[in-house]
């Protein structure tokens, strides 16, 4: 079990990462009764920062083949939790809900990958920013909200 973890400390370490923001981003729309929480958020981020481990294992395996792009997995995370979010977005009578969990399952897939590519400074940095977004805006969009007659909460 020593050997593994010594051996694979880097790949755990990033995942490990990963996790962990995704699960902080997660908490905070546990705690505000979203549907997608500290469960979906983690595998959301953990699985992006996989994709980009497997990606940069391929371009290392296959360095100087021609017409080999590794990129393009990490590309196309974006591409499915696109997917995925796109299926959290739903018409409740005209009124549009799950575009912040949409757009937070989009940016917490982003810090996986930072965390896959260990720009550890960018994931810790934008789940801060994430977590002011979801968490201080609330506050000076509460007030708002009020002037502007929209008194229905539950869309934040």
């Amino acid at each position: 079990m020593s050997n593994f973890l010594v051996a694979n400390g880097d790949l755990i370490l990033r995942l490990v990462i990963a996790m962990g923001l995704g699960m902080a981003i997660g908490a905070e729309r546990f705690i505000v009764h979203k549907e997608a929480g500290m469960k979906t958020h983690a595998l959301v981020s953990m699985g992006a920062a996989v994709f980009v481990i497997i990606s940069e294992a391929l371009a290392y395996k296959y360095l100087g083949l021609t017409g080999f792009d590794p990129g393009r997995i990490a590309s196309q995370i974006i591409v499915g939790i696109g997917f995925l979010g796109a299926g959290s977005i739903i018409f409740h009578g005209s009124r549009l809900t799950g575009l912040t969990t949409a757009s937070g399952l989009w940016v917490t897939a982003g810090i996986g990958i930072a965390a896959g590519f260990k720009f550890y400074a960018l994931a810790v940095t934008a789940t801060v920013l994430v977590l002011f977004v979801l968490i201080a805006v609330y506050f000076i969009e509460k007030p708002i909200r009020k002037i502007s007659g929209d008194i229905d909460q539950n869309n934040i």
